[in-house]
């Protein structure tokens, strides 16, 4: 269950980011929708969902992009360049594309989170240097680095290395490590790498490779950050499969047909060596059937729908945190609108399981839909192109900026009472072009 990220000079977001999931207080109606987990007899509340606002261009996908870049670069366990082709991100593999383009000089970047897992709370920080915009030859460095288990500082690295209480995690160290514990220190202080974070290399070798698994396995399976969810592509694999033979997933079929197709079914064929299955479009007739690529014969839509919906069983299966860049992008408002009401339902969101997504659509602004704290914005401003974070709750109940729960949010989004709204007028632009015509 993620409660909190936070990032500092990434992209527009020069000044920090504080992306929060805890609910804020005094924020009543719609309980179901607040998660609780208990840790040491101490209970801890999270947001189940989260939609973000504002304008093209704002820094709206500048949020997800840097959740997907900390991501990528502590599963990698390094601040050096990535030659991943496939991610979407280039941000994530191209560090020098990072920084702030307005800084005079080189600032450090800065990231941060707060998460449960396996009834533990983390707590993981990392600042690094990694020069200014589009610099590729400055030497990157990790500045800063902390770890917390349960509000217990276990490690932490400025210009050196010290490692604090590991109460906390004694059941998780490695084998005998009390008895080298001395020279495990020792040795960790002295072979700092410069490029490489201490949690993913040294940490996870010398004191704790059950608490790094624990970790890598949140940020990798259920950290789920899809960065331009258009470009999405589900790739599925089977076991010994037959070729020419249509698989059918029962839930997956079911919930596309709900949605809307154009067929009678959809399922996967195996035409190839390597146990990749295409997405078909089937036809049941009474003497033959036949089937279609699907990306022929349906929507996009559809085909976006059917890439989607895995990865929010996953997340409701196994309490993934899912963040998706416009989730709602060619999917009608109904259908998401049931799915965000899944992710609020106690009875089904067993497992604790998150959503956030950016948007356009003014739908979601509803009090009997989101929370006030679950409304996020994001705007930019005109003369620095600085982006700035805030959510709804944090105008307060009362005085004149007040917001309270029974007030049109739709309404007064679109009358500027809460920002994060641009006056895009293209009307000069067509005037110039028609008298340019005219004098012809």
């Amino acid at each position: 269950m993620l409660l909190e990220f936070r990032v500092k000079n990434y992209k527009s977001f020069k000044d920090e980011l504080v992306f929060s999931l805890v609910p804020a207080p005094k924020q009543k109606g719609l309980d179901y929708s607040v998660l609780k987990e208990t840790i040491s007899k101490k209970i801890y509340k999270g947001l189940s969902s989260a939609v973000i606002y504002g304008p093209n261009a704002s820094g709206k996908t500048n949020i997800i992009s840097a959740m997907d870049t900390f991501k990528s670069i502590v599963l990698r366990g390094n601040i050096r360049n990535n030659d991943d082709q496939n991610n979407p991100n280039t941000a994530a593999t191209a560090l020098q594309l990072i920084p702030n383009n307005t800084n005079k000089k080189a600032l450090p970047v800065s990231f941060a989170i707060k998460f449960i897992t396996n009834e533990i709370l983390v707590e993981y920080s990392f600042s690094a240097a990694l020069g200014e915009f589009l610099e590729t030859d400055y030497p990157r460095k990790i500045v800063s680095e902390t770890l917390k288990i349960n509000n217990s500082l276990v490690f932490s690295r400025n210009d050196s290395l010290e490692i604090h209480s590991l109460d906390t995690i004694q059941k998780l160290l490695v084998n005998a490590f009390e008895q080298n514990a001395e020279s495990a220190i020792s040795l960790a202080k002295s072979n700092l790498n410069d490029e490489e974070l201490f949690l993913m290399n040294s940490f996870r070798t010398m004191f704790s490779a059950k608490l790094v698994a624990l970790i890598s396995n949140w940020l990798d399976n259920k950290f789920m950050v899809i960065y331009r969810a258009d470009a999405i592509h589900l790739i599925r694999k089977f076991s010994d499969p037959e070729k020419n033979s249509v698989y059918i997933e029962k839930t997956l079929n079911e919930a596309a047909t709900s949605f809307g197709i154009n067929s009678n079914a959809l399922g996967y064929m195996v035409d190839d060596d390597n146990n990749e299955a295409k997405l078909f479009s089937l036809f049941r007739k009474t003497k033959k059937s036949a089937a279609i690529p699907a990306e022929l014969f349906e929507s996009y839509g559809t085909i976006r729908f059917v890439n989607m919906f895995p990865l929010v069983v996953n997340a409701l299966l196994n309490g993934g945190t899912l963040v998706v860049d416009e989730f709602d992008a060619s999917i009608h408002p109904m259908a998401l609108m049931n799915i965000i009401n899944i992710f609020h339902n106690d009875d089904v969101n067993i497992h604790h399981a998150q959503l956030i997504f950016n948007t356009h659509n003014p739908i979601f602004l509803n009090a009997n839909i989101y929370r006030r704290d679950e409304i996020k914005f994001v705007e930019r401003d005109e003369e620095t192109h600085f982006s700035s974070h805030y959510s709804l709750s944090d105008f307060g109940t009362t005085g004149k900026s007040g917001v309270r729960k029974n007030e049109d949010y739709m309404k007064n989004y679109f009358v500027d009472r809460y920002g994060a709204i641009k006056d895009i007028d293209f009307t000069p632009i067509f005037e110039e072009l028609i008298s340019h015509e005219k004098g012809m």
